[in-house]
């Protein structure tokens, strides 16, 4: 069973706490509980005694805690969230679709020895839990992608797994692969969460992932794949994220998408996307469409 970190706000204010649960479930040990304040903390037992050390804790510690959803946070202090492309047969033909005249590179990049990596978003950025996303008012093609999504410690080796949402503006890569950074990096473009489930406590290779949308009362939207499709090891991925940039701590990968929508779906104000992941949770995003006052609101330093 997976070995499950969470982080919420009291009251969605103040200091985030930490809690561990066995498997996705509503009630956690409370870290404060055995002394554990920070995520850095938790990662030093990690570190020094592995997965034995984790599940310690929750023996030793039986007392549990309700989780308050609206409450919750991603649990450890991200640095920089970036994305592998083209890692699913069903991105690639996506992607080739959406090409206008630049189909070759999609299959390319997908049978390549390098992946393609790029930068994604700085995590003090990112849309939170059942935050609002947001959609570019120069683009009419936006979806979700969801994503395993690879969380890294403080010394880069893989600490545990997430779920993630790259938004995308599909209408802006199609139309120039250089747009790329555009049609990926906007305001609150990236999502984690809820949980990070523990290296060593899952198969990464053996998760379901689903996606839907949701407009009012229906569902326009319902995906799902397995992270057996990847076609690329997590580690290579990571070797190749890490290879030439020293990582920062708490750096996040996410893995690529399988889940792609069809051309006719796209996303509008006030929809909801709802990823589930096994062993790790349910994300979930309302979006709108980004403007001035909103991103003067809560910039980088809000």
């Amino acid at each position: 069973m997976s070995i499950n970190l969470w982080g919420w706000r009291e009251d969605g204010r103040g200091a985030v706490r930490l809690g561990l649960s066995e498997g996705v479930s509503a009630e956690v040990l409370d870290l404060a509980t055995a002394g554990i304040a920070s995520a850095e903390a938790l990662y030093d037992i990690w570190q020094e005694k592995g997965h034995a050390g984790i599940r310690d804790l929750l023996t030793r510690y039986p007392e549990r805690r309700p989780l308050h959803e609206p409450d919750l946070v991603f649990p450890v202090p991200v640095s920089e969230i970036w994305g592998a492309g083209v890692t699913y047969e069903r991105s690639r033909d996506a992607r080739e679709e959406e090409s206008e005249g630049f189909d070759a590179l999609y299959r390319l990049v997908y049978d390549a020895p390098r992946p393609e990596i790029f930068f994604k978003h700085p995590g003090r950025r990112m849309a939170q839990p059942n935050e609002v996303m947001g959609l570019r008012d120069d683009a009419r093609w936006h979806v979700p992608e969801p994503e395993l999504s690879v969380v890294l410690g403080p010394a880069g080796e893989i600490f545990g797994y997430t779920g993630g949402n790259d938004l995308s503006a599909r209408d802006i890569e199609g139309q120039n692969p250089l747009y790329l950074p555009q049609a990926k990096m906007f305001h609150k473009s990236a999502s984690l969460g809820p949980s990070i489930a523990l290296a060593d406590s899952i198969d990464p290779a053996a998760l379901i992932i689903t996606c839907t949308i949701t407009r009012g009362s229906d569902v326009v939207f319902s995906g799902r794949t397995t992270t057996s499709l990847i076609r690329r090891p997590l580690g290579e991925l990571v070797r190749a994220l890490r290879h030439a940039w020293p990582l920062e701590p708490w750096t996040v990968l996410m893995t690529g998408t399988g889940i792609v929508p069809p051309d006719d779906v796209a996303l509008v104000d006030q929809d909801v996307i709802t990823i589930s992941v096994t062993g790790i949770g349910i994300l979930t995003n309302p979006v709108r469409t980004i403007t001035g006052a909103w991103m003067d609101a809560s910039g980088p330093d809000r």
